[in-house]
């Protein structure tokens, strides 16, 4: 008898109070335009009204969070992170080093900056299997600080390098392309990375995609080189990642027919690309102007001595092996970007968070910059990149990345006009999420 009167009180007890974020311009992630002096009531996680303070009252006992002067959009996805690296320029030292820690050290501190930068949603690609899946869990969970989290699990390839077995699986075979496959599905990823795929048999590419489309898993691959791109599309690929490792200044030919060819298709959907375009484009800048190097916001959670170790690994930004060639690939970013984008694939916002020197409480607003401030995309058609269409590539747009009436409350504000200055979103002042504000710089 008391089992049942607990559970015929208990939802009065957690009965939600409302929540209005009244005043500020509200961008709600679709493109349109903006909304000025807006309300948006939210109960529990999810946003019941969005209107403006001419026709949408304030609940009586509502808790009113004043959003004027402040810039109101969904929170920010970002669609190609690496929680289990912090700007290191070693990876094989600190693989070694770090590997027993990245589930209960490095991943949630990785977590928690991309949250407070404004990133309510995430899509990991490249990390070990169980680490993967027990940190998403335990963010979904309440128990760790971080975005909702989209897992891809370890990498698959031909071979793993070496001392990399950990988070990259080697296929041998049709055969074993599938098992593998279907070991990650069974697992629990959200979603597959393939590389290096131009070093598999076509067999095997095409075995790796039909058995992840069979078990309902997008397939996430790398286009650094042509011959990647030819075999991702012929077999099927959702979404390619970057832009590509050399310094040809364009993509050839036949491979923009070929994506022409799957973007007039659109019985398939969308052909989706993440060009991780900022981590190349201000790496110049970045060696002149180091400054940003000592922001402080990326030792969060991490160990004063992962913090030593980081800052010593980058005293000599110009010198690191990883950046090399990127001055002469500078010039093709844009030359690439405009083919993609002329050849009618849809951008998503990603940044390759955690490579060296890049700081995952940083990454996502500087992807957003380049965009807008080099590329001349519009304010508005780069955030509808870092929410609607993310949202939509992994299926969950009916839930989140636009502020509309049922949907969860993922929202961010900040100061001022980010149409305007999108290099505003550096600094987010307000960041909700499922309804629940877990940081707020005016409050302080």
């Amino acid at each position: 008898m008391k089992k049942i009167l607990y559970l015929l009180i208990f939802p009065f007890a957690l009965v939600a109070q409302t929540k209005a974020l009244v005043g500020g311009t509200l961008i709600d992630g679709f493109g349109n335009q903006p909304v000025k002096n807006s309300v948006i009531l939210i109960k529990g996680e999810t946003i019941i009204k969005v209107g403006t303070q001419d026709n949408t009252p304030i609940p009586e006992n509502a808790e009113v969070i004043s959003t004027e002067g402040m810039s109101i959009l969904p929170g920010l996805w970002d669609m190609h992170v690496h929680l289990m690296i912090t700007g290191h320029s070693d990876y094989s030292y600190w693989d070694k080093t770090y590997l027993p820690i990245f589930e209960n050290v490095i991943m949630p501190a990785s977590a928690h900056q991309l949250l407070l930068a404004g990133v309510t949603s995430a899509r990991d690609l490249g990390a070990p299997l169980k680490a993967s899946i027990a940190v998403r869990d335990a963010i979904n969970q309440g128990r760790l600080p971080g975005p909702t989290m989209y897992m891809s699990g370890p990498f698959i390839q031909k071979e793993p390098y070496p001392g990399t077995e950990a988070f990259r699986w080697g296929v041998n075979g049709e055969k074993d392309a599938r098992a593998k496959v279907k070991k990650l599905a069974k697992a629990g990823v959200d979603c597959i990375k393939l590389i290096d795929q131009d070093q598999m048999t076509y067999a095997e590419v095409k075995a790796i995609v039909d058995e992840a489309h069979k078990n309902k898993l997008k397939v996430v691959a790398h286009s650094h080189r042509p011959e990647e791109i030819r075999l991702g599309i012929k077999a099927g690929v959702d979404n390619f990642e970057h832009t590509g490792l050399s310094s040809s200044p364009a993509y050839p030919d036949d491979v923009m027919e070929l994506i022409k060819d799957r973007t007039a298709k659109m019985n398939l959907g969308p052909l989706y690309w993440t060009p991780t375009i900022e981590v190349l484009f201000n790496h110049d800048y970045v060696i002149n102007n180091p400054e940003s190097l000592d922001n402080d916001s990326w030792h969060l959670d991490l160990p004063d001595s992962i913090v030593k170790d980081i800052k010593a690994s980058i005293s000599k930004p110009g010198e690191l092996p990883y950046f090399q060639l990127t001055s002469i690939r500078k010039p093709t970013l844009k030359t690439k970007f405009n083919q993609l984008k002329e050849a009618g694939v849809v951008m998503m916002i990603g940044t390759d968070s955690g490579v060296p020197m890049k700081f995952h409480s940083q990454s996502t607003w500087n992807e957003l910059d380049i965009w807008v401030r080099e590329l001349g995309v519009s304010p508005l058609e780069a955030i509808k990149s870092a929410t609607y269409w993310p949202s939509k590539f992994m299926g969950v747009e009916e839930h989140v990345g636009t502020i509309t009436e049922g949907k969860q409350a993922d929202i961010i504000a900040v100061k001022g006009d980010v149409l305007r200055y999108i290099s505003l979103l550096q600094k987010v002042d307000i960041v909700m999420k499922k309804g629940t504000v877990v940081k707020n710089t005016l409050s302080n």
